[in-house]
Parts: structure tokens; C-alpha cells; sequence
């Protein structure tokens, strides 16, 4: 009989030639996510670093977490910040396939896909990126013009916007680069233990240890670092004059020459309150009657030790001044470096024409983001202490003849501020009013009065007992159309497109109610929950969130003006009168 054995197994073939290709027993053992691997019986090509190679899965899932990237999310995003969110996002995508491909091989699923499958594999995604890689460039640059229509933002990036592809690859590379590095340490670790323990006990200990060396090292090496290099810089900035600010005369303001509190110790930004808003005159104008000269008391780090003294020194400029014989009493806790939204203050001063006293207190020189992380129990303590301080003098009064006592901050300030109190009921309690603006996701009472929220309401304005003593704003006609408002009042102003306030950890792998529900008409109609992706959107999205123009973002000001007057209805105001301060301050804002 005639020799007829296969070609494919490697044998001789009927000629006694060699076959051309190595049986699939001698071919070296490979799983469909490993990378490709060169075929002996092909032309040798050069060495690739096993270190750099990539997953040819692994690469797949990139252009699809590159795809989601390119949505649309809150707010704008420059070139750059959109090349650092998509480089993140293509690196978890490149995490999730290898992720799913370790949990598939310990299901015991690992087909062995021939290096051609492998190739074609390859060629087809290679085919894919160069048609969808500008398309969705292109896609990505017409949504980005189409939010910063919505939000009033001029201008885009032009070309730079193909710059987003090299830059994201780089940032991509660099992190899987890491994340291997991570790896490669779990099985040093796991090799050392597998000498005393059994090799599976000694892998799982070394991803763990290699996870908790990593989080002490970003945690005790690099965050502080980064923390006490911005710290140096703050607490130097803190200390310069700034142009154009001078030291106040008038006896109502800290730091003036018949205040005990030194003008050196107010802090960059305490200066600027104390020497900021309307004059007596200037509010004179504006009202057409006699005016009286607000009140502004600060007190900064250098004027006491912790927050309680720095809080006790503001409430002795309180009784100096003759604050609590104002018609209103305003306790503001301020943000990280002690800012306080001169919008906000002023708002109060017009609508009482003078007759007010403001108070904040400094209690960081570190910038919110920064104060944030390194120290996240100081701003509730910062104002709790600030409140209670002025809350103690303040209830000693007769009843008949206290001032009118609110309280107000923003951003980390709201989260600081709130914390006086144990919820909605304890506000309206020991106050006669609170506006918080720009509130992050993260702070109480906020987060439990937004859960409680009457059914059917959305998550991004909340209706809370009908709106009988708490509500949430967009826009000042939010504020109307629910039920009778009580003698005490509490208002949340938070933009749609505020990523400060909808930014949670629980973006990473849950869709949020206001993404699940009817978006704002100042959101891109385009913007999806996408996992993993939307939180690093959102993420980067608030970096330039102040810059916006007023009413998006994380910039609140006139908004503060309807606000107030919701708030406290002073005696004969009207919304004549509201729409005139607009107009007024638009053109005199004096901080």
C-alpha cells in the first residue's frame, strides 16, 4: 500500500520530504490570550521583550475602553485631560481581559488557538483601529463642541485633538507597564513562600502583599510627598500680599487696626474676605437708603493653635464688632486654603444693606483637592467647631432680640459646614437658615437627606417632604413650585454639570440614579454609563471645573443672590428687586 501519512502530524510525507510545519504535539503549549508567538518553521524575525509584548485580547478590550472614552461626560475636556482619561481607561480595559482570562483558566477553559487564528486575530484588529480609531476621534471632537455649547464654553482644540491617540497609548503603556511590575513582585514574594508554605497559599499571599506594598507605598511615599510639596507651596502662597488687596480701616473688619487679630496672621485669602465687598456707600447707592458697613470677621492658622481656639478667636471678633446685633449672623466655613465665595457674602450684605456679620476661620493652606487627601477629618472639624462657637454666644440671647442665624460654604466648605449638624432636622432647628452649593458626593448630611427623597423624585434634584423645609437647585426656578415653605430654610444649589458633586467612587461599577433618569438640558444628551470608564471621565472632568462660565460646572455666583432671598424673604424685597442685584453686581462685584 501506498504511504499516504498526513502532512499535519509532522511525519514523512509520500515523497520523503519533511513536512513543512511542526505537528500540533510539538507545537509549544499557548492559551488564546497569550500574544504571538513565532513559529519556528517561519523566517526568524527580531527578539521582542516579553516584557512589552502585548495581549492580543488584551488589546481588544483597549479599543473598546478607547471607544467609551471618547463619550461625551459633564463638562469639556482639553485634549491633554482627554489623552490622561483615555490612556487610564485603556489600560483597565487591557486589566479586565487579562482578569477574565486568569478566572477562565482556573475554570479550566483555555483553548489553544493555532498561531494563524492568532494572526488573523491580530490583522482583524489592526483592521478595526484604523477605521475606528478616527472615527471616533472625530465623533469625540463633535461631542466635546457640542457640550461646550451647552455649557457657553467658546473654542475647541483643533488639530491637537489627534494628539489624543499617541499621548493615551504612552499613559496606556506605562500603566500595564506597572501593573506588571506589581505582578512580577506577587511571584517573587510567592516563589520565597512556596519554600514553607504550599505553592497556592504562597500565590495568594503574594498578591496580596504585593497590593498592600503597593497601597503603602502610594499611600506613606508618594501622596505624602506630593502633599508636602503642595503643602510648601501653599503655606508660601499663603503668606504673599496680594496685589490690589489693602489693609481694612474700618473697626468691622478683622485685621483693621482696632482688631486684635493681626493682618500678617489672615491668610492670603482671609485678607481678601476682610477687605472685600461693598462699602456702606456702595450699598447706599444700590438701595437708595442709608446704609451700614457689614461686618466681616476671619481669623486664620496663624491666629490660634487647632481649630477650636482659631474658632474661639473668630467669636471674640464677633462680640468686638457688635455682630449679634446685626439682622443676620452668617457662619461660613471656608474651603481647604480658607476661601470664601465672595459672591455668596456679598449676595447677604445687598440684601440687607449692610446689616449683616459674616464669619469664617481658616483651618489649611492646602488647596480642597489636596486638604482632601490629606486630611479629611479636619474640615467637619474646622466647622463644628466654627458654629458651635458662635451658636453658644448666640443662644444666650433673648429670643426676641437675636439676629437672624445661617449658615453657608461651598465645595469642601459644604462638606466642613454641614457637619455642625446631625441632618436636615438639626438645621432647621438651630438655625434660621443654610445654603450649601457645590456639595462633593461624599458629604453628610447631604448624602442621607438625597437617599431619603420623596419616591419619584430625581436623584439630582431631590424633593424632600414636599419641600416644606429643604431644597434642591439647578437654576432659581427649581426652588418654586413645590409645597409651603417653612419658617427655617435649607437649599442645596448643585449643577447638573457639576462633576464636583456627582463624582463617587461608585462610578467605577455602578450607574448612578441621574444617569439612570432624564439628564439636564445642560448635559450632553450623548453621555452614557460606562463601566470603569464614566468614573475617570468625570474624574478629569473636574479639574478645570471652575472655569466655566457661571451657572455650570463648579462656578456658583449670581445663583447665590435667588438663593438667599428664597432663604430669608427680607422685609419688602421682591423679585424687582433680585433681578436689579443681578444686574448691580454683574457690573459692581466688589467680593
Amino acid at each position: 500500500m501506498t504511504n499516504e501519512t498526513s502532512t499535519t502530524d509532522g511525519a514523512e510525507a509520500p515523497d520523503g520530504d519533511v513536512a513543512d510545519h511542526p505537528s500540533e504535539k510539538d507545537r509549544p503549549a499557548r492559551h488564546w490570550w497569550s500574544g504571538l508567538v513565532h513559529d519556528p518553521a517561519l523566517p526568524p524575525v527580531p527578539r521582542i521583550s516579553r516584557w512589552w509584548k502585548l495581549n492580543g485580547v488584551g488589546a481588544w478590550f483597549a479599543v473598546v475602553f478607547f471607544t467609551w472614552s471618547m463619550t461625551p461626560s459633564l463638562l469639556p475636556r482639553p485634549w491633554y485631560l482627554q489623552a490622561v482619561a483615555t490612556g487610564i481607561c485603556m489600560a483597565f480595559g487591557y486589566a479586565v481581559a487579562m482578569t477574565l482570562a486568569f478566572v477562565l483558566r482556573k475554570l479550566g477553559f483555555s483553548p489553544d488557538w493555532s498561531d494563524r487564528t492568532r494572526r488573523w486575530g491580530w490583522i482583524a484588529l489592526a483592521v478595526v483601529a484604523v477605521l475606528e480609531v478616527p472615527t471616533i476621534l472625530l465623533l469625540g471632537s463633535r461631542w466635546q463642541s457640542m457640550t461646550r455649547d451647552l455649557v457657553g464654553m467658546p473654542g475647541g482644540d483643533g488639530w491637537r485633538w489627534s494628539l489624543i491617540l499617541p499621548l493615551s497609548a504612552l499613559i496606556a503603556l506605562a500603566l500595564i507597564g506597572l501593573g506588571r511590575v506589581i505582578i512580577k513582585l506577587a511571584r517573587i514574594i510567592a516563589r520565597f513562600g512556596s519554600r514553607v508554605v504550599p505553592p497556592l497559599p504562597a500565590k495568594l499571599i503574594g498578591a496580596a502583599l504585593a497590593i498592600v506594598l503597593t497601597i503603602f507605598v502610594l499611600e506613606d511615599a508618594v501622596v505624602p510627598a506630593i502633599v508636602a510639596v503642595g503643602g510648601k507651596a501653599a503655606a508660601a502662597t499663603d503668606q504673599e500680599m496680594e496685589p490690589g488687596v489693602d489693609r481694612p480701616d474700618a473697626p468691622e473688619r478683622s485685621g483693621s487696626p482696632d482688631s486684635p487679630v493681626a493682618w500678617e496672621d489672615l491668610g492670603r485669602n482671609g485678607r481678601a474676605f476682610v477687605a472685600g465687598g461693598p462699602t456702606a456707600a456702595e450699598l447706599e447707592e444700590f438701595s437708595g437708603v442709608p446704609a451700614t458697613t457689614p461686618i466681616r470677621v476671619y481669623a486664620g492658622l496663624g491666629s490660634g493653635g487647632d481649630v477650636v481656639d482659631i474658632a474661639a478667636v473668630v467669636a471674640a471678633e464677633l462680640e468686638r464688632t457688635g455682630a449679634f446685633d446685626r439682622a443676620v449672623l452668617a457662619v461660613s466655613t471656608s474651603t481647604g486654603s480658607g476661601w470664601v465665595n465672595g459672591y455668596t457674602t456679598q449676595a447677604l450684605e445687598y440684601l440687607y444693606n449692610g446689616d449683616t456679620a459674616v464669619a469664617g476661620m481658616q483651618y489649611s493652606y492646602l488647596p480642597s483637592p489636596l486638604a482632601f487627601i490629606a486630611d479629611r477629618d479636619t474640615p467637619p472639624a474646622a466647622g463644628r467647631a466654627l458654629f458651635d462657637a458662635v451658636y453658644e454666644l448666640w443662644k444666650e440671647l433673648p429670643v426676641d432680640d437675636r439676629p437672624l442665624l445661617v449658615t453657608f460654604g461651598e465645595s469642601l466648605g459644604s462638606y466642613g459646614g454641614q457637619a455642625a449638624f446631625s441632618g436636615a432636622g438639626d438645621m432647621v432647628a438651630r438655625s434660621d437658615g443654610a445654603l450649601w452649593t457645590g456639595t462633593p458626593n461624599f458629604s453628610e448630611p447631604w448624602g442621607r437627606i438625597t437617599d431619603g427623597r420623596d419616591k419619584g423624585s430625581p436623584e439630582r434634584l431631590p424633593v424632600v417632604d414636599y419641600g416644606a423645609h429643604v431644597r434642591f437647585a439647578d437654576v432659581p426656578e427649581d426652588l418654586d413650585g413645590l409645597g409651603i415653605w417653612g419658617d427655617s430654610r435649607v437649599v442645596y444649589l448643585q449643577h447638573a454639570t457639576d462633576p464636583i458633586v456627582w463624582w463617587s467612587p461608585d462610578l467605577l461599577l455602578r450607574q448612578p440614579d441621574w444617569l439612570k433618569e432624564d439628564l439636564a438640558s445642560s448635559v450632553n444628551p450623548e453621555m452614557t454609563w460606562f463601566p470603569l470608564v464614566t468614573f475617570w471621565q468625570v474624574t478629569v472632568d473636574m479639574v478645570f471645573s471652575i472655569e466655566t462660565p457661571d451657572g455650570y460646572g463648579h462656578k456658583y455666583q449670581q445663583g447665590t443672590i435667588d438663593a438667599w432671598a428664597a432663604i430669608l424673604e427680607p422685609e419688602g424685597w421682591t423679585d424687582a428687586e433680585t433681578a436689579r442685584l443681578h444686574e448691580w453686581v454683574a457690573q459692581h462685584r466688589t467680593g
